[in-house]
């Protein structure tokens, strides 16, 4: 499944700006429906709302049509799902800067997760390099006692299926030695 880009600063504008129910915002989002209702229950929070129609994530037809049916989902418009499908096979590129404090911690969830990937994969994925996650695994990072750990997938740091398609391919391997 796609999810939005920014998807707290999505739901959060969402929260504000329709009535769509916290179990719709959630699914759309990619987010726990608690954390929906954490984000709406916020009264100070360091999230900006983002606007997902003006970047072309939804349409205002999308969201009135699921206003009026709680059980009607948001769905991602197809150029941004092609656009993300693009970005994933393209492999490493730009990560901004607000998701790169981030990056240590995906990294060490990766690994709690999913310890038969290969450092090379992690790094792959992470967009990052071989030392950076040899010193994590290892607990000899700088950082390591500052890291928090989060999952990289609902940072928006990598996608569910390029992770997926990392652990099938690193499970083959194993299962073939």
């Amino acid at each position: 499944m796609n999810y939005p880009y920014m998807p707290k600063s999505t739901a959060l504008w969402l929260i504000e700006n329709t009535s769509l129910t916290f179990e719709q915002i959630a699914e759309f989002c990619g987010l726990h429906e608690l954390e929906v209702k954490s984000i709406a229950d916020a009264e100070t929070s360091k999230i900006q709302g983002l606007n997902p129609i003006l970047n072309g994530q939804l349409t205002r037809e999308d969201i009135e049509r699921c206003e009026s049916d709680p059980n009607a989902r948001l769905t991602l418009r197809s150029e941004i799902v092609m656009a993300q499908k693009a970005q994933n096979k393209k492999g490493v590129g730009y990560t901004p800067k607000l998701h790169r404090q981030n990056r240590l911690g995906g990294i060490l969830w990766i690994l709690k997760n999913y310890p038969e990937l290969s450092d090379g994969q992690i790094a792959r994925l992470m967009r990052s390099t071989n030392p950076t996650v040899a010193s994590v695994r290892n607990k000899t990072h700088k950082s390591y006692s500052a890291i928090q750990i989060q999952s990289p997938i609902v940072l928006g740091l990598v996608s569910e299926s390029a992770l997926h398609d990392a652990v099938t391919k690193a499970r083959k391997t194993q299962n073939n030695k």
